[in-house]
């Protein structure tokens, strides 16, 4: 009998993710490392198993829209909204203090405007990814602290958008007029529909009633809730990201909807695997053997001095230290929106090789660090909220 070619793939991928899963229990840490070390042992540059890297990342950004889509079902509207001006302020702030950090680095070292802004740029993105699935995992996102967290990653979210357009100035190919027009107008109406579900106290779907009782058609009922709402978004030329999180607030709005999460749940732990292990597949293992001590060193201090910008920040807020210190370390990790980043700055010529391999580097190892750094953070605080 014939065999497919890639159900050997498909059984080593969960082998493998089963094993380091397993591992990362006994170690006490999260899952999301598994999954990104499982990309780097099944990468070009280790076992060489994955042959088709742009279907891995394709299908892993599935699981980015999954779970801004989880996470929207589950949020507070109006604990959001208390804390929108940290989140706007704070994030203005962040990029700022990121950039001016960057000048610094980047007059000594004699390098162009662009560049400048552009590393600048991705280092003030923290992992939404990253921050929220650890919270939903530590049912933490209803909190004080979460909700900050939660507004700011959104803002940045949104700020991304901004942050292509200016670097488009430098390209040789600058973005269309139409096209800016276009986010322009994505923006507006996004915020009108966030609007409209906050001053809705409950809302009622009229063809939830129908799939009550049918699994089956729940199922297909839940996937285009999720990536129906993340193309409107992408029609904007919008993250998808964004426009799932606002379809999963209107489902959450929806009382009559609480089996979309259940349909949707498997899909989301599959395809948030495949996210991290696309971004293990990025990693060039003989670039970090080669530049062990640099790409340690940069990490560190991206990770130190988002930390602290950040917690700066939300202490300016009112927030006590305690909170203050958490949520920095919790927004240290370098974030995936930053890999678009580099990449259109490798297009545009603000990085050379180098320096493009370096902050893939950068940014894969923040988002290994990052479990610890949290987990130690809060473990910290805890002994020292009994002093």
């Amino acid at each position: 009998m014939h065999m497919d070619p890639a159900l050997p793939m498909v059984v080593m991928f969960a082998l493998i993710t089963l094993s380091l899963g397993l591992l990362m229990k006994l170690l006490k840490q999260p899952t999301i490392v598994a999954y990104i070390l499982a990309g780097i042992l099944l990468g070009p540059h280790v076992l060489g198993w994955v042959t088709d890297q742009v279907l891995i990342t394709r299908m892993g950004e599935f699981g980015v829209v999954m779970l801004l889509f989880f996470i929207g079902m589950e949020v507070v509207p109006e604990k959001l909204m208390a804390s929108w001006k940290v989140s706007i302020l704070g994030t203005l702030a962040q990029i700022i203090l990121s950039v001016i950090l960057i000048a610094a680095v980047g007059y000594y070292y004699q390098w162009s405007f662009s560049r400048i802004l552009l590393v600048g740029f991705i280092i003030s993105l923290s992992s939404t990814a990253v921050v929220l699935n650890l919270f939903q995992q530590s049912k933490e996102i209803e909190t004080q602290t979460g909700q900050t967290v939660l507004g700011i990653l959104l803002t940045q979210d949104l700020f991304v958008v901004l942050m292509i357009i200016t670097l488009g100035f430098f390209s040789t190919e600058p973005s269309s007029t139409s096209q800016i027009i276009g986010q322009i107008i994505g923006a507006i109406v996004m915020v009108g529909f966030a609007a409209f579900i906050i001053a809705k106290k409950s809302l009622h779907l009229p063809w939830a009633k129908y799939l009550k009782t049918d699994h089956d058609l729940q199922v297909f009922a839940a996937l285009l809730s999720c990536f129906g709402f993340a193309l409107l978004s992408s029609y904007f030329n919008l993250s998808t990201a964004l426009g799932a999180f606002l379809g999963g607030m209107l489902i959450g709005r929806a009382k009559e909807t609480r089996w979309v999460h259940s349909s949707l749940e498997p899909f989301r732990v599959v395809f948030v695997a495949l996210f991290f292990m696309s971004l293990g597949l990025m990693v060039n293992i003989d670039f970090i053997q080669q530049n062990l001590y640099v790409v340690l060193l940069v990490a560190l201090l991206v990770l130190f001095s988002n930390l602290l910008i950040n917690a700066g920040i939300i202490m300016a807020a009112n927030r006590s230290w305690k909170q203050s210190l958490y949520a920095g370390s919790v927004l240290a990790p370098v974030g995936e929106f930053s890999f678009v980043l580099a990449a259109i700055g490798f297009q545009i010529h603000a990085l050379t090789d180098y320096g493009y391999q370096l902050i893939i580097a950068v940014i894969v190892l923040t988002l290994l660090i990052s479990p610890l750094l949290i987990g130690f953070a809060k473990k910290w605080l805890m002994e020292q909220s009994k002093h």
